[in-house]
């Protein structure tokens, strides 16, 4: 039986390589590749299509001085429009290439993310209200090529206003996103977020430490999701001897884009101030006997239940590479969310001006 099973195996590896199976799987090749190919193009060109129109007729409103008659004239063209090319000339879709000619302003812009971005995807950020807010997300569509689904959560969850760069004064947060728009390359304040979001580990009022970092890695699936892309898991509790003491770092993570490995350390109570010796020691042992040559060098996370803005700044942590951030096991209402993250971002960017 064994022998007649592996005869089986023995003809089905000659059959895939008989050459009329080589041919077959180099047409596929050819037809998916072309296929992909053509799709991009015709998303490029609808995109490219759909702007101009927005311009087009954003141009003959506001510069024929028309603007009292625009809804008529808008209703007008589309009723036309629809009767000749389809449905996707309706009043609600000229109202979005209008708003798409108004948010991107660049025609040059437009064409090149259009290589990259669906019409679908322009159609979630143009309704975004900062300017800076959907530079942030056109960019990490383009780097990290999320599906249309992974952009309407990123939003919903307020990515932008939770990523570390929202706190920094907007001509810092424009040089970063041009630097990456430039480098492809992303940076900690990118990448670090602040909150987190764990609502998802199913945490009581009381719990420990422990609870905390077993039910993270019961649901490591979801936490990576939370810390963002290109976080990988490398260990927990990694031992680290230093004079014969041994010292633990809860989770320890490789960040493919930064190239660097991330320590993270959790804390059931607010940030102290003494944590931050702890964290740089992790870092600099790290640095010595785990860094390989061509990695940078190694950041820390040190999540926290709360922390006080002022001892955070005059500590000044991100000179050292470590990144303080709270992390949430309930989530409050989204309006009560909207106003926490607000005012933080308004609070740090006081500061940044202090100084």
């Amino acid at each position: 039986m064994k022998n007649r099973r592996n005869d089986n195996t023995l003809k089905s590896k000659l059959n895939d390589t008989a050459p009329e199976n080589i041919l077959l799987h180099d047409i596929r090749k050819l037809i998916e590749e072309t296929r992909t190919s053509v799709a991009t193009v015709v998303n490029a060109g609808l995109t490219i299509l759909y702007w101009k129109v927005g311009k087009r007729i954003n141009d003959d409103i506001l510069h024929g001085k028309r603007a009292s008659y625009g809804n008529k004239i808008v209703s007008t063209v589309s009723r036309q429009l629809v009767d000749e090319y389809g449905r996707g000339f309706s009043l609600k879709n000229i109202r979005h290439m209008m708003k798409f000619a108004e948010s991107f302003p660049d025609a040059q812009i437009v064409s090149t993310l259009s290589r990259q971005l669906s019409w679908s995807h322009f159609r979630e950020i143009i309704y975004l209200k900062q300017p800076l807010q959907k530079e942030f997300y056109v960019e990490m569509c383009r780097i990290e090529g999320w599906s249309i689904r992974t952009l309407r959560q990123k939003i919903n969850d307020m990515l932008y206003e939770r990523t570390a760069i929202s706190k920094k004064p907007d001509e810092v947060v424009l040089h970063e996103l041009k630097k990456l728009q430039e480098e492809d390359k992303l940076s900690p304040e990118l990448v670090f977020r602040d909150p987190y979001f764990l609502d998802f580990l199913g945490l009581q009022d009381r719990y420990l430490e422990r609870d905390l970092e077993d039910a993270i890695l019961r649901e490591m699936e979801k936490f990576l999701l939370e810390l963002g892309n290109g976080f990988a898991f490398l260990a927990r509790q990694k031992r680290i001897q230093i004079d014969n003491d041994d010292y633990y770092i809860d989770l320890l993570f490789f960040h493919r884009g930064l190239n660097r490995l991330i320590a993270i350390d959790l804390k059931l109570g607010n940030f102290k101030a003494e944590y931050k010796g702890q964290m740089e020691l992790y870092l600099r042992w790290l640095n010595k006997y785990e860094r390989c040559p061509q990695e940078n060098e190694p950041l820390g996370i040190i999540l926290c239940a709360g922390k006080k803005q002022e001892l955070v700044e005059l500590l000044e942590l991100n000179q050292s590479g470590i990144h303080i951030a709270e992390y949430l096991t309930e989530l409050p209402s989204r309006k009560l969310l909207e106003q926490k993250l607000h005012s933080a971002i308004k609070q740090a960017r006081l500061s940044w001006q202090k100084h």
